[in-house]
């Protein structure tokens, strides 16, 4: 198991990107901090929620559906990030003569490429209020996550980086926060 201080290594550059490319819309009302911590507080991982809406601009001004979506913001730019991280790691091993080590991190890139696209697909659910299947493209882009670990189970000559078992850790962490808050909006 990869320890939490690995995930928050990459936190505050899932923040910056998030800070750039959010394009906060009408789906927000009016809301607080007090809001931002009676959400978290019903999530798996308070503190990594905290830190996350408390780094964003909009989140004090988001409604619940609001601070999900900012959250599945974060979960996308995390998986965005891995899967160019995973691109780019195909492409340094280009040197090397392990082609099953190439093919099992181009299944990854794709895994979390995939799951990129489950975590857009959960922001329109939640602005369109279909909570129960914004939940389900949640989860599926952690078992993504969780996928491609499992690929690397199937040879048992190849070992896990623990570089990709951290941003496994973290995604499914922040897709756990997600779920958590869309809880809030099913009832």
């Amino acid at each position: 198991m990869v320890s939490s201080s690995s995930f928050y290594c990459f936190l505050p550059f899932l923040i910056l990107i998030i800070s750039y490319t959010q394009n906060p819309s009408n789906l927000f009302a009016n809301g607080d901090m007090n809001l931002i911590q009676k959400t978290c507080k019903t999530t798996k991982f308070y503190d990594l929620c905290i830190s996350s809406l408390e780094s964003d601009s909009t989140s004090p001004q988001a409604d619940t559906k609001g601070l999900a979506i900012i959250m599945a913001r974060f979960a996308m730019a995390n998986a965005t990030n891995t899967n160019s991280f995973l691109s780019s790691s195909v492409l340094v091993k280009n040197n090397t003569s392990d082609s099953l080590m190439k093919k099992v991190l181009k299944q990854c890139a794709n895994r979390y490429m995939a799951a990129g696209s489950s975590l857009q697909d959960s922001v329109k659910d939640l602005g369109s209020e279909l909570y129960d299947y914004a939940y389900m493209h949640v989860m599926a882009a952690a078992d993504y996550a969780n996928s491609c670990h499992n690929a690397f189970k199937r040879y048992p000559n190849l070992i896990y980086p623990p570089e990709i078992a951290a941003r496994e850790e973290g995604l499914k962490h922040i897709c756990d926060v997600v779920m958590g808050i869309i809880d809030n909006l099913a009832y």
